[in-house]
């Protein structure tokens, strides 16, 4: 998931080093294996289903637009790891965020092919914010013509899972109605995260994407979830462009009646990760801790409840 496309300017200098990173160097892995073809130990993942091309789900570091990195190993397992360097064909949220990462990729365990010669295909910007469930749907069956010639494909946002919260979706349904097999690999869903360190309701929720941007109509939206929390016991969560997170708290604790539970979690699986979880009238009366908050611009998900 990424916070800050289109509106944002980058903000690299917001992620501190990790600890044991040397200059910002990728640390090799022990025992660098000389090619990337089938991912050892375990079962290969690409030998389940349909015969033919299958579609890899491959979630990516949350450090993305971070000026230093956190060790890929720390965010990916080993097997996630190895069947991204023998993919050579990318479907992507954003080309040039995808190169980079095969770059940290190939650092640790080699590439089938050169960056250069790996193809990868953009998905249409229009559906990097809202998705592709919105206005007219991506028809993506095109996209998947090289699983059908039997290649394996893999499907990429610029942070976290594809099509959760990201653009992608609409691939996952065409590999479906192909008959091609769609394989999820392991790796960091910012979302589950923060929920699972809220405290709010893990058996009933669900992710609204942005609240609007103007005061009232913002205003508006707040209510109508902190209503629908308090009818359902529905845990709420959402996202904002980082450099308009204080608004966006500013606005929560000025709508949300005292006892409706506001959490948000910054900078998840970073070394400057922080999550609160705590009733609204606590946020407004801790202001030592809320000054903290509000000079925030770390990717964060926010979330509230009865």
């Amino acid at each position: 998931m990424n916070h800050s496309r289109h509106e944002a300017p980058r903000a690299g200098g917001n992620c501190p080093r990790a600890a044991g990173e040397r200059g910002g160097k990728p640390e090799p892995l022990p025992g660098r294996p000389k090619a990337a073809s089938a991912p050892s130990g375990g079962s290969d993942p690409r030998a389940a289903g349909e015969r033919g091309g299958k579609l890899f789900l491959v979630p990516t570091p949350l450090d993305h637009g971070c000026e230093t990195r956190i060790p890929l190993t720390d965010a990916l397992p080993l097997q996630t790891i190895r069947m991204a360097a023998a993919l050579s064909h990318w479907i992507s949220e954003n080309a040039r965020s995808t190169r980079a990462f095969l770059k940290r990729v190939d650092a640790l365990v080699p590439l089938a092919a050169p960056v250069q010669a790996i193809e990868i295909t953009q998905l249409p910007h229009a559906t990097h914010k809202h998705g592709d469930h919105t206005g007219t749907r991506l028809d993506a069956h095109a996209l998947l013509a090289p699983a059908l010639q039997g290649r394996d494909i893999g499907l990429v946002s610029e942070a976290g899972m594809p099509a959760i919260a990201d653009p992608g979706s609409a691939v996952v349904r065409a590999a479906h109605a192909l008959g091609i097999a769609v394989i999820p690999l392991v790796g960091p869903v910012s979302i589950l995260l923060a929920l699972a360190a809220s405290g709010l309701n893990g058996q009933n929720f669900a992710f609204v994407g942005y609240l609007p941007q103007d005061g009232a109509a913002r205003t508006q939206r707040i209510t109508a979830l902190q209503a629908l929390a308090r009818k359902s016991g529905q845990a709420q969560l959402f996202i904002e462009t980082p450099y308009r997170n204080a608004a966006l708290l500013q606005a929560l604790l000025a709508t949300l009646d005292d006892d409706t539970r506001l959490m948000l979690a910054s900078g998840l699986t970073l070394p400057a990760q922080r999550i609160r979880s705590a009733a609204a009238r606590d946020w407004r009366q801790d202001q030592p801790t809320l000054a903290k908050w509000q000079d925030n611009r770390l990717p964060t998900v926010f979330g509230l409840g009865a």
